[in-house]
């Protein structure tokens, strides 16, 4: 499996013949392996640092201060994740991971909210660091205007609109999330941090520490390692873009693999769009022999669905 580095600078320009070259790229690597690395965003250095720094200081906190913004006592899915609550491959434990989710912060009285949209609503955050919510707002809305500067990408290679997913995200359901793997005994054994799986969403931002740990599954049913590259991050295409093309595009399983069981660090971006946006298969997306696979649905439903089915505390609700 060959997951190609791409430069987007082009997408920061008006040079339209660099930017279909990009578009080809993508789009060749969507449709090979569903990841690619891009560089030439405009995410500083520091500013991975000091999101870094950040992340590190949230997880150090006593956990009696974290868990008071558990995320079981959120109902739209926003906090803190203690250790062992998600489980990502059903076949294997719990993730022996810890998490901090934060997503659009809308008001409690906003219109959007209610149970139609559940998953709309204010965040919760921690009391210290005392910037930590300005510090996660800002890196928010940056990450979302990159994501969608991809989806733009996009766009050209699906040779649709290139505006096409702009005015989609209004309301975002997009999530920053930070994620701390604790250092693990493994006593000789390989560690799994997190297991085997597709994304729900659209596509997805990662930025992981120099620890690494990254492993997408080829056709083959082998793990290749996707390492850190300095400046760069990963992409991949989530199972809420694979159905919007019809499978032209591959959510492809990945995991978190660590033979030496040492901390690490991450910070996933998961770019999904407003929770009423209906994904229906896209135009060029279907032949005369290839009709829509799936039924139409709403990213916001589809997004309640993948989420149910994953943590537990979703399921006990539901009960």
């Amino acid at each position: 499996m060959n997951i190609p580095l791409i430069n987007i600078s082009s997408f920061y320009s008006d040079d339209k013949a660099e930017q279909l070259k990009v578009a080809h790229a993508i789009d060749t690597a969507c449709r090979e392996s569903g990841f690619f690395y891009i560089q030439g965003h405009p995410i500083s250095q520091a500013r991975i640092d000091e999101m870094r720094a950040l992340s590190a200081a949230f997880f150090a906190l006593p956990e009696a201060e974290k868990l008071t913004i558990d995320i079981t006592r959120s109902s739209n899915h926003r906090g803190y994740g203690r250790m062992k609550a998600e489980q990502l491959d059903p076949h294997h434990p719990s993730d022996i991971k810890e998490t901090f989710d934060m997503a659009l912060n809308l008001p409690a009285d906003h219109p959007l909210i209610g149970s139609e949209r559940p998953l709309y609503g204010p965040n919760q955050y921690p009391l210290t660091p005392p910037d930590f919510q300005q510090k996660m707002e800002r890196h928010y809305w940056d990450m979302l205007a990159l994501g969608k500067t991809i989806l733009s990408a996009l766009a050209m290679a699906l040779g649709i609109d290139k505006a096409f997913f702009e005015d989609k995200f209004e309301h975002p359901l997009s999530v920053l999330r930070f994620i701390h793997y604790p250092e693990v005994s493994t006593d000789g054994a390989p560690h799994i941090g997190a297991g085997a799986h597709t994304d729900y969403g659209c596509i997805t931002i990662l930025w992981q520490d120099e620890t690494g740990g990254l492993q997408v599954q080829d056709s083959n049913g082998n793990w290749i390692d996707a390492p850190p590259i300095d400046g760069a991050f990963v992409i991949n295409i989530g199972n809420m873009m694979a159905r919007w093309s019809n499978d032209r595009y591959k959510s492809t399983p990945h995991r978190v693999f660590s033979p030496s069981g040492r901390e690490r660090y991450s910070m996933p971006f998961f770019v999904e769009p407003d929770f009423d946006t209906d994904v229906s298969c896209l135009e060029n997306c279907s032949l005369p022999g290839t009709p829509p696979k799936y039924e139409p649905i709403s990213a916001g439903e589809w997004m309640i669905y993948c989420f149910n089915n994953t943590y537990a505390y979703r399921g006990e609700e539901k009960a």
